[in-house]
């Protein structure tokens, strides 16, 4: 579908027609006709798929009309997870509505300084797209009035809802007013985003994208097995020697890794920049700057880059440490190979990490089939049983005569009778056949057994023979009539006076003034 067709407004269409495009993506021509009606939308599409046009587009339209309602707040909200998606976003909302009058943005993220903020929300400004964090702040201060919102526009929901985000949307929505248009866009409707979405929209209607199958083959996915971080290093340097690498965005799950590899890729003699969520933004809108000109060849960043990075030269993408959710695996490689170029993404993965991959490839519907570098060959996995020898059932030493070879499906061993070694060596009988052994009647008493013990005349026991059949004195009192249930007096006194009374003479639990009585 033409954007002529889309019923936009004459300067809309003219700075549509100056950037180049003339045909709109699936998820535009589905999107920009609802949202022209005043639908609320809840669309769902995947990254690389013209998403900020398709909000953006028809929320221009509406300022080709001036406001009816007086005073210095946006008219347009658009909530970003990301400093760099946010940014992305401004650049976008100034270049589609470079033909309309007066148009004034402002963008306000966390890590830039507040004046120029401040300044910008002194005067009257169509545009604001914001980070969660920071607005709230803006609002707190009272530097922000939403009396004049139109749309709200929440960009990668989901994202936003992992960040942690999800209090600081409630609490901005409450502020805004309840004719407002909501337009939210997501990879995902289901889960939280779902009871997200039904809370912050009115019949919402419903769009639902999946990539187009032209754009699959765009960019072509490798993945290579790794045995230990050094492996990692020589395959991450293989493919920064490629001659068809040009520049080159290698993802960290750490800011530190990122810093460290950096330095390590330096010290190689790679032209590197690191780029986290400590930074500065000042610092981070300057080594962006120098991936668009071109100065830096390779970008160490962690998943903060994985949103909001568009940059033409961008041919090699490479998980140096694979994501751990699957959806950032796609926002991840789609770094590169956008707007119809191609490129290559490079995942290296632990075979401990086997299980990352499957979660990819579920949920991007694709096999990802690992590959092989001529000398960067993994090693081969040695069996389990040699790594760690696992013992059977019928392998240990209990259990009597188990024999070699583990669990049997009729027992865990034979039973008593069929026995060749180990346990009962005879011949097993039925229960009624046992005879007692008569040896065991007839066996002599020892000396000690007939021996009275103390006063009361009971069988010394065995650890009290002192080996000439004469009692073991008697511990602590000297006296051999000690018993067990005689107690030790003030005078040192053991003789047997029957067993101690428990709180002799203490009053009944109920006559007691307190615990102590």
């Amino acid at each position: 579908m033409q954007f002529s067709e889309l019923g936009l407004h004459p300067f809309i269409l003219k700075a549509i027609e100056a950037t180049g495009y003339t045909e709109a993506t699936q998820v535009q021509a589905q999107a920009v006709p609802a949202a022209l009606a005043g639908a609320d939308l809840l669309v769902s599409s995947q990254t690389g798929s013209g998403k900020t046009a398709a909000f953006l587009l028809p929320s221009l339209h509406r300022l080709a009309e001036p406001s009816a309602v007086p005073g210095n707040g946006p008219r347009i909200l658009v909530l970003a997870p990301t400093r760099e998606l946010a940014q992305q976003v401004e650049k976008a909302a100034r270049t589609y509505g470079k033909e309309l009058r007066r148009l004034r943005t402002a963008s306000l993220v966390g890590g830039a300084p507040y004046g120029p903020q401040l300044k910008q929300l002194a005067q009257p400004v169509d545009i604001v797209v914001a980070t969660p964090g920071r607005l709230m702040d803006h609002m707190e201060r009272g530097r922000i009035d939403f009396s004049r919102l139109e749309v709200l526009v929440l960009d990668e929901a989901d994202r936003m809802l992992d960040m942690g985000f999800i209090d600081d949307i409630e609490a901005i929505v409450a502020k805004t007013p309840e004719s407002r248009q909501t337009l939210l866009f997501s990879a995902t409707l289901d889960g939280v985003v779902g009871k997200l979405a039904r809370k912050l929209t009115r019949d919402a209607q419903r769009i639902e994208v999946a990539a187009a199958a032209s754009a699959k083959p765009q960019i072509e996915q490798r993945l290579h097995f790794t045995d230990d971080h050094e492996h990692k290093a020589r395959l991450l340097d293989h493919w920064l020697r490629d001659a068809e690498l040009k520049q080159a965005v290698v993802f960290t799950a750490t800011k530190r890794s990122a810093e460290e590899l950096t330095d390590s890729l330096r010290d190689q003699g790679h032209s590197a920049d690191a780029l986290h969520g400590d930074m500065p933004q000042n610092k981070r809108n300057r080594t962006i700057q120098r991936l668009r000109e071109g100065r830096t060849r390779v970008l160490v960043a962690t998943d903060v880059a994985a949103r909001g990075i568009d940059v033409a030269g961008v041919t090699h993408v490479i998980n140096f440490d694979a994501p751990r959710q699957a959806e950032d695996y796609v926002h991840r490689i789609g770094r590169t190979g956008r707007a119809g170029r191609s490129g290559i993404a490079v995942t290296l993965v632990h075979h401990r990490e086997k299980h990352l991959v499957r979660e990819i490839e579920r949920y991007t519907g694709q096999s990802l089939q690992a590959e092989t570098i001529p000398g960067l060959e993994p090693k081969a996995r040695p069996p389990r049983t040699e790594q760690r020898p696992r013992q059977g059932y019928g392998q240990g030493k209990s259990w009597g005569a188990r024999k070699e070879g583990g669990y049997k499906k009729d027992g865990y061993a034979k039973p008593y009778g069929e026995r060749s070694e180990g346990g009962f060596k005879r011949e097993a009988k039925p229960a009624g056949e046992w005879q007692p052994r008569s040896d065991w009647n007839n066996k002599p008493r020892s000396d000690w057994r007939d021996k009275p013990y103390g006063l009361s005349g009971d069988a010394q026991p065995r650890s009290f023979d002192r080996g000439n059949g004469q009692p073991k004195r008697a511990e602590r009192g000297g006296d051999p009539a000690r018993r067990e249930d005689s107690w030790k007096s003030p005078n040192n006194d053991w003789s047997s006076r029957g067993p101690r009374k428990a709180y002799a003479g203490a009053k009944p639990a109920a006559k007691r003034s307190n615990r102590w009585d």
